[in-house]
């Protein structure tokens, strides 16, 4: 039964979450809450994970899931779920492309489409910083590399590395 969960959550995030893979993190908080297959601090470690491997961010993230929650057999039903929704969207938009690409209602719908996106990010976001809160070393290091990455511009996988090195540093400097 788990894998018939696992297929239609993932073909769901694959259908309704526009703007890429971190798009899917409010959907798999959900499926997190509802399934119990991760908590909340295994969904920021996925994000970490799934940020600097090769890849969709969103990709990534079913293929861990899946794997977690229902081994090899459910992450290549979760990978092939979310990734169905896209391949079928591409193959109908390729096809009517051109009749529709100066259409003023497919560019309001896109136009509307980005604010949602990046609302749900933000959200996530807040939730995130919320659930930290209490860790100082945590609000630290986001306080000086949110402020780093405003001044000097530079991609942010440089960031993901450098905070995650700290963060490891400082795990490593507790346990021992």
């Amino acid at each position: 039964m788990i894998f018939v969960h696992l297929f239609y959550e993932f073909f769901k995030i694959g259908l309704f979450s526009f703007g890429g893979g971190y798009a899917t993190i409010p959907f798999l908080y959900h499926i997190g809450e509802v399934y119990g297959w991760f908590s909340a601090a295994d969904l920021e470690r996925m994000i970490a994970i799934a940020s600097v491997t090769p890849g969709p961010v969103g990709v990534n993230m079913a293929t861990y899931t899946g794997l977690t929650s229902g081994g090899i057999i459910g992450s290549l039903i979760a990978t092939t779920a979310i990734t169905i929704p896209s391949l079928i969207l591409i193959v109908i938009i390729s096809k009517i492309l051109k009749k529709f690409k100066e259409n003023f209602y497919v560019k309001a719908i896109i136009y509307g489409l980005k604010p949602a996106s990046c609302a749900l990010l933000a959200s996530v976001a807040l939730q995130m910083i919320i659930s930290k809160a209490a860790d100082i070393y945590t609000m630290v290091i986001f306080i000086v590399f949110l402020i780093i990455s405003f001044l000097t511009k530079k991609d942010p996988l440089f960031y993901l590395g450098i905070t995650g090195l700290i963060g490891l540093i400082l795990k490593l400097s507790h346990t021992i």
